[in-house]
């Protein structure tokens, strides 16, 4: 080995990839770069992108930190021609540099058609496009809502369209209409609309406008973000897109339950005009009434011949009339004759309910109960004579000197138990005085206190814990010091010193017990 290559200086790999970083890092700052995104597979679970930037003969490791990535404007997509901005440092766990992308943008028209038509592509397979799908517009919203800037002209053109075709209630929600910030806008705007409730203290719209005027395919790419086409596509309410000059195409246009070549077309194809409105239900009215008279006249004639074909009333009820005379005469002498019958009937039954028969009836009941009465007088008699005789026996021995004996007995009971009961609570109370006393002299013995006064001391830190080692303290911290005869307040002014670890002793000497 020469002597150059044994003086050279040893560098760890460390320092070696630490001193790599700083150049890299230094010489080249911030730079853009363009080239293809390969391998991306989409967001990190930890919310980072980590991708590959390559040309026909070269690669780069690329990356995208969380934060950063919620602000793009523009999101990586798989195959897709960028500019990125960003600086470049290395990874030194792997020996490799990447750059960390903090701006990302398409490189020029061609990328943003392709990636428009991509997108197109993929929300046709999803079915947001179809037909079937799109809502009609209601006939004459009394409230809509607007989705633009509120300093352009956009808005004016539409309330001065709606002005004069049929006035409306317009509620405009502010938001960007191009910049990084216009897709999250327009999308919480329309989801916002959506969400008010019928009913609420502001209306909830019954149509709803996107609008904004024309520019490049840059200006407007905000209504190409998949956030945008999504919410309008979920929307209850329907929307009209009015995004752009009629040559202008977005993917909020086919999305969209009708789309508007301008603004102003959007604010014609959301009312009809009040006056050919009100022409309109005249003509109705008009031609309603001439119905209903044609109708009434033709009615009438039909039931003026069907009464010319009807037989007179008279005719009708001669029959009925004559058959009533009729029933009517044979009625009186029916009547005469059920009398007499009826009467005659009353007089042979009337005989056999004469006087004589209530007389014996009642001769009849008065002697049963006068035989029930000699009864039951004889029956209670024998009742009361033997209960008398049962009772007797038993109220000779019902006596009141019986009960004297037992009292006198429980009395004596009694007194014996209240002159035991004093001397026993007496000496009760004094054995829990006793062990009173003595847990108070116990307490006072192995109480702090005591030890204080014996010249030891209490140190306390600022919230009341005790302190029990120097390491739980730091210079500044506020400290009371408890001794016998009162309390003293300190601070910490220096580090803590470290424990003093025990000398070894020397293999000589004896070590001390204790």
């Amino acid at each position: 080995m020469s002597d150059a290559q044994s003086n050279a200086h040893e560098f760890t790999v460390s320092e070696i990839s630490q001193a790599v970083k700083r150049t890299v890092e230094d010489n080249f700052g911030y730079v853009r770069v363009r080239g293809e995104i390969s391998g991306f597979r989409g967001r990190h679970s930890s919310g980072h992108c980590y991708f590959t930037l390559k040309d026909e003969s070269a690669a780069i490791d690329s990356v995208i930190w969380k934060g950063n990535y919620n602000r793009l404007a523009f999101k990586p997509e798989e195959g897709l021609e960028v500019i990125a901005t960003g600086r470049l440092t290395t990874y030194p766990r792997s020996s490799k540099y990447q750059i960390v992308i903090e701006q990302l943008e398409p490189a020029g028209a061609g990328a943003l058609m392709a990636l428009l038509e991509e997108r197109r592509k993929k929300f046709i397979a999803e079915g947001l496009f179809a037909p079937e799908r799109k809502k009609e517009l209601p006939y004459l919203p009394r409230v809509i809502g607007v989705v633009t800037s509120p300093t352009g002209a956009v808005i004016r053109d539409i309330i001065h369209r709606l002005e004069d075709r049929f006035p409306s209630h317009v509620i405009v929600w502010p938001v960007r209409v191009q910049g990084e910030t216009c897709a999250p806008e327009v999308t919480a705007a329309i989801d916002g609309f959506n969400a008010l409730m019928p009913g609420g203290a502001i209306p909830r719209p019954d149509l709803l406008i996107v609008a904004r005027g024309g520019g490049s395919i840059e200006d407007l790419w905000g209504f190409n973000e998949e956030s945008v086409v999504r919410a309008v596509a979920r929307s209850d309410i329907p929307v009209i897109s009015a995004v752009g000059h009629e040559t202008d195409i977005t993917l909020v246009d086919y999305v969209a339950d009708k789309r508007a070549p301008t603004p102003t077309g959007a604010a014609e194809m959301a009312v009809p005009v009040r006056g050919e409105l009100i022409a309109y239900v005249e003509d109705l009215g008009t031609r309603q009434r001439g119905a209903a008279r044609r109708l009434a006249g033709n009615l009438r004639d039909r039931f003026r011949a069907a009464a010319a074909g009807l037989p007179r009333a008279s005719d009708l009820t001669a029959t009925q009339r004559q058959r009533l005379d009729m029933a009517a005469t044979r009625l009186t002498s029916a009547l005469r004759s059920a009398q007499h019958t009826k009467v005659l009937t009353f007089s042979e039954k009337s005989r056999a309910f004469g006087p004589g028969l209530l007389q014996t009836r009642m001769q009849k009941s008065r002697a049963d109960l006068d035989r029930l009465s000699s009864r039951a007088a004889y029956l209670a008699t024998g009742r009361v004579s033997r209960a008398q005789l049962r009772f007797s026996p038993l109220a000779s021995a019902l006596r009141p000197q019986l009960l004297k004996t037992p009292i006198e007995r429980a009395t004596t009971r009694i007194d014996t138990l209240a002159q035991r009961l004093v001397p026993a609570f007496v000496r009760k109370v004094e054995d829990r005085r006793n062990r009173l006393d003595s847990a108070a002299r116990l307490l006072d013995t192995v109480g702090y206190k005591q030890v204080l006064a014996r010249g030891f001391a209490l140190v306390t830190d600022a919230d009341g814990q005790i302190v029990r080692s120097p390491g739980s303290v730091k210079p500044g911290d506020a400290l009371e010091i408890t001794v016998a005869e009162g309390k003293i307040d300190a601070h910490v002014s220096g580090a803590p010193a470290a424990p003093r670890r025990k000398a070894k002793p020397d293999p000589g000497e004896q070590e001390s017990l204790f």
